[in-house]
């Protein structure tokens, strides 16, 4: 089941320039590329970790949000501020439908609207909406929020990935933190050779030669970068997708050992926690149904978990170790078409959205 908030968003004044929402300084391309790309969705935390009553606090694309579940049972994504002195709101108390600062008492609701002041009864903040709030939908064990670049950004419409969407398809979902840019993710899972030496000791990519050749096959929503002469026997390719949000689709062929059914998918995104810290999501899936589908989950939570977790241990391991500048110096060859290929559709992305910032080609 999905279920989807669109709430309403502060305006800003009628200057040229624009801010990035939950922002307060200019922002140019090399910032937006450091702390995430906006007008899009982005997995945001496990559903799971937010219960009724709860409020949690996250950091996302370098902003500090409050999450919280109404009594209804709704998420709600708010900026950490209050509107009166910006103190965060979640150290306040969570009042069912709104929260209350623990400053002054100010009461917000989940549409960031202000509905109480409770030391100045009829102060005109009263009914003005200037907290941000942000759209978000849950799916997939998932809460996902759209991030807009200014405050008059348009909302996309939500949709999962194929993967997560196909109701005959079974997934557990994987979160993560780990030290390094959400760049350094992107790079990693667009590099499938990695795969044939990294993670050569693991149950699912033991086999497949150590030398390949690479080519990149255009889609209707991003690109697949593949190995030209081998397939269906290590991680032999990634698709890169472009829709309502930017993630990453592959397979893995399992080993007979990994019981009855197809082969093993893999569905991973990256949200950007901060500039030098990622968020990362991944559903493990395979396509099975009856008898099939209750052997691999069993099988999942007994044994195949802890070798998932191994493999993306060793992703971690080397991706923390690289220095915060790896990219800016390096010597690519041929298997790192995928890399480059990534890397120039986020700079020029990256340099539009500054663009629209500073009032150009509107």
């Amino acid at each position: 089941m999905t279920t989807t908030t669109q709430t309403a968003r502060p305006t800003t004044g009628k200057s040229k320039t624009k801010n990035v929402v939950g922002v307060r300084h200019e922002v140019d391309a090399k910032e937006l590329a450091a702390m995430g790309l906006r007008d899009r969705w982005y997995p945001i935390y496990p559903s799971r970790f937010v219960g009724v009553g709860d409020m949690v606090k996250v950091k996302r694309l370098g902003v500090d949000w409050l999450l919280f579940r109404d009594a209804t049972g709704r998420i709600r994504m708010l900026e950490d501020r209050c509107p009166h002195r910006s103190a965060p709101l979640s150290v306040g108390q969570h009042l069912g439908d709104r929260v209350a600062c623990k400053y002054h008492g100010v009461q917000v609701d989940g549409d960031g609207t202000v509905v109480s002041v409770p030391g100045m009864p009829g102060c005109a903040l009263e009914g003005r909406t200037v907290t941000t709030s942000l759209a978000v939908a849950e799916a997939a064990d998932t809460i996902f929020a759209f991030m807009p670049l200014t405050a008059d950004s348009e909302v996309t419409e939500f949709k999962l990935p194929d993967r997560l969407a196909n109701p005959e398809v079974s997934w557990f979902s994987n979160f993560a933190e780990w030290k390094g840019p959400w760049r350094f993710y992107m790079d990693n899972v667009l590099d499938p050779m990695h795969g044939a030496f990294l993670h050569r000791d693991s149950h699912s990519m033991f086999g497949g030669d150590t030398s390949a050749r690479f080519r990149i096959r255009e889609t209707d929503r991003g690109f697949f970068f593949e190995k030209t002469d081998q397939r269906g026997v290590n991680f032999d390719w990634v698709e890169y997708c472009r829709e309502a949000m930017d993630y990453v689709d592959l397979e893995i062929p399992y080993a007979e050992s990994a019981g009855p059914g197809g082969t093993f998918g893999i569905v991973g995104m990256a949200t950007p926690i901060d500039a030098n810290n990622s968020a990362i999501f991944h559903w493990r899936t395979r396509t099975v149904s009856d008898w099939e589908r209750d052997v691999w989950r069993f099988m999942y939570k007994t044994t195949l978990e802890e070798k998932h977790w191994a493999v993306l241990e060793q992703d971690r391991e080397v991706l923390e170790a690289l220095a915060a500048d790896a990219d800016k110096d390096e010597h690519l060859y041929q298997h790192d078409l995928g890399v480059a290929r990534i890397r120039r559709v986020y700079e020029a992305d990256a340099e539009k959205q500054a663009a629209i910032l500073r009032g150009e080609g509107l």
